[in-house]
């Protein structure tokens, strides 16, 4: 049996992927392994180190409950679901509204609420309207879209981190305009949860866990790409410094303040609100079609062989 060295090993631990019969699977396998050999011998790893490396992970997975993903939070604050995310819209083409982390907060089976709703279910904040139009990646109106839609309230906290109901959050049905509306809280500026290994790492760091107030937005439509976004607020004092790197410049939105009165959907409050604008557009998934084959030149004839051959 041929010794190994430090070099040598990384060869053979490839080596061991030749009869992996997923090539995709072997392809990212391979270059995960020749990656995380080259981190080993780049930083002069100790064995000591790795150790601490696992304590780390096993720590992760012990943290992740039905209501708290915290491999998702790490990914998210190293900037890895981020990159996923510009990846993905990359090879989906132009022309859809710029996407970013879906974070661990999201809560599947929201309640369905009618258009102009008021989502809020009691949470602390001041109240926002939220409107716009779900359209293609051309500008047409999307008729039957679903909405998802969930933030913080005023206090900066998700509902599934202060109880069991759910909270401003709902699920939104377009008619055949592709409008919606729906009213909620003007969100905060929050920590991402630090009493966990994240936040211990953030902290060797020396980075903040903040990100800047916004709206989650989960928007599907038939026949077109799935799109997870935000609507951030524009006076964030975080939008530079997003702990999650999801903030994108196409997304940071105005929250106009009013004075108390008549709203956009005709309702009057006895208390200062917000408004904000917010169109999506989502690209197709239809596949697209391959260019047209050239036709083959035609041979030429026996005197233009002759021309050319003089």
């Amino acid at each position: 049996m041929a010794e190994q060295d430090k070099l040598t090993i990384t060869r053979a631990a490839i080596g061991r992927l030749a009869h992996a019969k997923d090539a995709r699977f072997r392809r990212v396998m391979t270059s995960l392994i020749r990656h995380l050999h080259d981190f080993a011998r780049d930083v002069d790893l100790t064995e000591e180190e790795w150790m601490a490396a696992i304590g780390f992970l096993t720590d992760t997975g012990k943290m992740c409950t039905g209501k708290r993903q915290e491999f998702i939070l790490l990914s998210d604050t190293l900037g890895v679901s981020m990159l996923t995310v510009m990846l993905a819209q990359a090879r989906g083409g132009k022309g859809a509204t710029e996407a970013t982390v879906q974070g661990p907060f999201f809560w599947e089976g929201a309640p369905e609420f009618a258009l102009g709703s008021d989502i809020a279910n009691g949470v602390v904040g001041e109240p926002a309207y939220y409107s716009g139009r779900v359209l293609d990646a051309k500008g047409k109106p999307l008729a039957g879209a679903v909405i998802d839609v969930w933030s913080v309230d005023a206090g900066g906290l998700y509902d599934m981190q202060t109880g069991e109901t759910m909270r401003a959050r709902a699920k939104l049905r377009r008619g055949r305009d592709g409008r919606y509306s729906f009213w909620s809280v003007r969100p905060a500026d929050y920590p991402v949860p630090t009493d966990g290994p994240v936040g211990r790492m953030l902290r060797a760091m020396g980075r903040h866990a903040m990100r800047p107030a916004h709206m989650h937005f989960m928007v599907r439509a038939a026949g077109h790409r799935p799109l997870v976004t935000h609507v951030f607020d524009s006076r964030s004092k975080y939008l530079d410094s997003d702990a999650v790197f999801g903030v994108r410049d196409s997304l940071v939105t105005d929250f106009r303040k009013h004075k108390p009165g008549k709203a956009p959907d005709g309702r009057t409050l006895d208390r200062p609100f917000y408004t904000v604008e917010f169109d999506v557009r989502l690209q197709s998934s239809a596949p697209k079609r391959a260019p047209a084959a050239k036709k083959p030149a035609k041979a030429p004839r026996a005197s233009q062989k002759a021309a050319l051959q003089r």
